[in-house]
């Protein structure tokens, strides 16, 4: 029984193509929802009741953010306890704001998406299901089960006006929703970007050039290129052979690492035997009474060279050997460095006096050269830099971007291969129908049927989009971004592209309609039939999707709680493979991070699927509704408690989700276009066409007078933080929010003498939402940031010592000294014994703050961190 095959494509009404009427060969949709329902939600109640329970037993994994040293006090999630349900109470006490005062801007702003996303689905599930679905269900078609609700089962062609005028309604909403959301984060940029904790970081008043001529690396041409506000720069050469030095000596010292530490648990075991032999009352003996033959053969040894006649060395004193030898030649080539012609492959960091002047500096033009000092980047935090890509010549910067992005576009088209056989197979009664050698499957069980055409191609369709972020983000950080949060913002530019026409067109194409391949490839050649390509294959695919969002919103989103990939990866490593403190520390204290570029196109998509369904298959709203709830959830969960951001784009990421969004809108609109002129339905399709043209004037509009404002801070705005940075403001942050624009609504129930309750509780939630030049305004903004937060107060500004200034963006190659080497205490001394030899070496070294306790297991001081030798606390650029 084939649960998407619900349309015939060949009846005849009235002398012309009917897509509706035709009687299903067999709704199955209610089964195949069953079928992927009670499996998925049993394995997510399994999932949570684990994480429920191991969670206790790993806080590293599953809490970091409330205890590690590497977390600022400040900045940790309160928790109490570790009870079992103690995080629920947190959950339900610290709200969202938290997050942004707390960790990143991005963060905050992925869960006001979400929200925002599942609002979209709420409130068109309150404007469609009343009115769509009794029409749909008494619209005289044959259709059954949930596909009587849907507008397969339409037959009267008058009742389309409902869903032409429902469209107007709700796609009216979210235009509305998205300009208000655009809206309101250019003042939460604004107002964040120029609070003093942000602007006075070092990011954010410097500007990344890229394509430098060489006399703008000289100190004394830093005005002629750069303006009066410049004070300091930084250029970046090529140091490809240094980096390379660099790279072998920290390889060499984890190398040294583990043969002492393989040294000190030989030499425990041999410990432990002798003083069995010499009735040791303690069980201890010291290394230095241990026998010299036995001294010697636990030292670790290796062959230098892959030669047959080359004998084995001493591994720890080879390795020391090696590593000095290498300071050497670091030394050496530091010295030798110089910044040379460089013929447009170089970059420059510069930095200026106040952000404004970095803002000022971004948007001036400062060279005649047409591809000199161009791109150029605001707020790049020294750890997302990518050092290679930032001596790219010009020239070939643009051929590595060209053949990147033809790399990419190659993979999604090519990805239609393995996207649409899923597609195909899961039209089951098809394949029946057709492949004689298929036929047992009409012989199947219904639950089996079930689960192959409802379950199974979802979560194919799941794994294979999980692979293609990384390969993006591969292809884009190969091609010459120079820094992560370009290739970031990149991958979910192009990502979008991929769910929109993976994940959703081909596959709900190919869903509905394995047998209309030939009639796919004549539409490609004739764009003007997609509207009717569209109208014939979405109303198909609905139950495809209602699985799809099951299956993400029981299954995924337990999987992000219990996130058992990460904790058997942990374990597995942490007995296995860490064997020295150094990857001991490394692993516990490597907390999560979390994909920009991967995580909004695939929400965008969700809430892109709802849209377009809205007045095709109501139904879906309230599915994707949940989903996006499940998912909010577990990601709120993970943002408090767990997950450590290493990319920021300041908002950016959410400004590109907005826009994706609009994708679903098209899409609604056009096959509803389809939809009502294959059925003739004058009056309709005229309300439609004409709401396309107001969608898409309204695109080009708010895309012209908001892009500007989304990339650059406005030059009133900085002047006035530059005057308020010299004077203590004048207005406390509730007078000032008091002393804002007043509120039109606000004002009507005023002069209605609207009672305060309700007026509070009613009229200020509306007016927030649809005034936003009101209540999404710069003051507005900085008056709300600083709400309930000890935000913006003297302690939260940074402050940098001239040596970190100096470093700061240097390549590391050029600064960084040889690392220290860390071993582990040990009851018979060898470590003394191994520290006290490097140092004669002229290698530092320490067996503090890591120790073997009485069974030879590596320990070390996980509760405090000011005992770990390599840790130093992260400095904020």
């Amino acid at each position: 029984m084939d649960p998407y095959e619900s349309v015939s494509i060949s009846g005849q009404v009235d002398g012309h193509l009917n897509i509706m009427e035709t009687k299903p060969k067999g709704s199955a949709s209610l089964a195949a929802i069953v079928s992927a329902f009670v499996p998925t939600w049993f394995t997510g109640l399994i999932f949570v009741a684990i994480f429920i329970v191991v969670r206790r037993w790993y806080p590293n994994i599953y809490a970091p953010r409330t205890f590690m040293g590497t977390i600022p006090e400040k900045d940790r999630t309160p928790s109490p306890s570790r009870s079992y349900f103690n995080w629920v109470r947190t959950m339900y006490k610290v709200p969202d704001k938290f997050i942004l005062h707390h960790q990143s801007l991005d963060a905050y702003l992925y869960l006001r998406f979400l929200r925002t996303t599942i609002f979209i689905c709420f409130v068109g599930c309150c404007i469609t299901w009343p009115i769509l679905m009794p029409v749909n269900a008494t619209g005289g078609g044959s259709s059954t089960e949930l596909d009587k609700i849907g507008i397969g089962n339409i037959k009267k062609k008058d009742r389309f006006y409902a869903h032409a005028i429902i469209a107007w309604v709700y796609f009216g909403f979210v235009l509305f929703t998205v300009a208000r959301e655009r809206l309101w984060l250019i003042g939460l940029r604004q107002a964040w970007t120029l609070s003093r904790p942000v602007a006075n970081r070092l990011s954010s008043r410097t500007v990344l050039f890229l394509c430098a001529p060489r006399d703008a690396l000289e100190e004394s041409n830093i005005h002629r290129f750069f303006g009066d506000g410049a004070l300091r720069i930084w250029p970046a050469t090529k140091a490809e052979a240094l980096e390379s030095l660099v790279s072998s000596r920290k390889s060499k010292v984890e190398q040294l690492e583990a043969a002492e530490m393989s040294l000190i648990r030989r030499a425990y075991r041999e410990g432990r035997k002798h003083a069995t032999k010499v009735h040791s009352q303690d069980g201890r003996i010291n290394y230095n009474v241990l026998p010299d033959a036995v001294k010697k053969s636990i030292r670790p040894k290796h062959k230098p060279n892959i030669s047959p006649l080359d004998g084995k060395v001493d591994s720890i004193e080879w390795l020391r050997e090696k590593i000095k030898e290498e300071e050497e030649k670091i030394e050496d080539a530091r010295r030798a460095y110089e910044v040379g012609d460089t013929n447009g492959s170089a970059a420059i960091f510069v930095e200026f006096k106040t952000c404004a002047e970095a803002q000022r500096a971004c948007q001036q033009v400062a060279s005649s050269n047409l591809l000199a000092l161009n791109p150029r980047y605001t707020g790049v935090s020294p750890q997302e830099i990518i050092w290679n890509n930032l001596t790219i010549p010009p020239a070939r910067r643009i051929s590595a971007e060209g053949t990147a992005l033809a790399t990419v576009i190659a993979t999604i088209v090519f990805w239609s291969i393995p996207s649409s056989i899923i597609g195909v197979v899961s039209n089951i009664g098809y394949l029946a129908d057709n492949f004689e050698w298929l036929s047992f499957l009409k012989n199947l069980p219904d639950p089996v049927i079930g689960l192959l055409s409802g379950l199974m191609p979802p979560l194919a369709t799941s794994w294979l989009s999980k692979m293609v972020p990384n390969i993006f983000r591969y292809i884009f950080k190969s091609s010459g971004s120079p820094t992560n949060t370009a290739a970031e913002l990149k991958v979910q530019r192009w990502f979008y592209v991929f769910q929109v026409t993976q994940v959703f067109l081909v596959t709900a194409v190919f869903s509905g309609a394995a047998a209309v391949v030939p009639e796919l490839m004549k539409r490609v050649k004739d764009p003007t039939s997609v509207p009717e390509l569209l109208a014939r294959q979405l109303p198909k695919a609905s139950n495809f999707y209602l699985t799809y969002f099951i299956i993400q919103g029981t299954t995924s989103a337990a999987d992000n709680l219990l996130n058992y990939s990460d904790l058997l990866e942990y374990l597995f490593y942490d007995y296995f493979f860490d064997k020295t403190p150094r990857q001991k520390f490394s692993r516990y204290t490597s907390m999560k991070g979390i994909a920009w570029g991967k995580l909004f196109p695939k929400f965008a998509n969700f809430a892109i699927i709802a849209i377009a369904y809205a007045c095709i298959a109501p139904l879906v709203l309230g599915f994707a509704a949940i989903g996006l709830s499940l998912y909010y959830f577990s990601y709120r969960y993970n943002l408090l408690f767990v997950i450590k951001p290493k990319i920021d784009t300041k908002g950016q990421a959410y400004t590109l989700a907005l826009q994706h969004l609009l994708t679903g809108v098209y899409i609604a609109e056009l096959s509803l276009l389809g939809l009502f002129s294959l059925r003739k339905a004058t009056g309709p399709s005229v309300i439609i066409a004409v709401l396309f043209i107001v969608t898409v004037l309204y695109n080009v509009l708010t895309n012209k007078y908001l892009a500007p404002l989304e990339q650059f801070l406005p030059a009133d705005l900085t002047a006035l933080s530059e005057r308020e940075g010299e004077s203590e403001p004048l207005l406390s942050s509730a007078e000032e929010g008091r002393a804002q624009a007043t509120s039109h609504i606000q004002h009507l129930g005023q002069q209605a003498h609207i009672p305060q309750s309700i007026a509070q509780h009613v009229l200020y939630p509306i007016a927030r939402f649809f005034e936003p030049q009101v209540f999404a305004s710069y003051q507005a903004m900085r008056s709300w940031l600083q709400d309930g937060e000890s935000y913006d107060n003297e302690e939260d500004i940074p402050e940098y010592t001239e040596e970190q200034l100096r470093k700061a963006y240097l390549n590391p190659a050029l600064t960084s000294p040889t690392p220290l080497i860390w071993i582990a205490r040990d009851p018979m001394g060898v470590s003394k014994n191994e520290v006290s030899e490097n140092k004669q070496y002229g290698l530092k070294a320490s067996d503090q703050g890591a120790w073997l306790d009485e069974k030879g297991r590596l320990r070390w001081s996980v509760q405090d961190f000011g005992d770990v030798p390599i840790w130093k606390q992260e400095v904020t650029y």
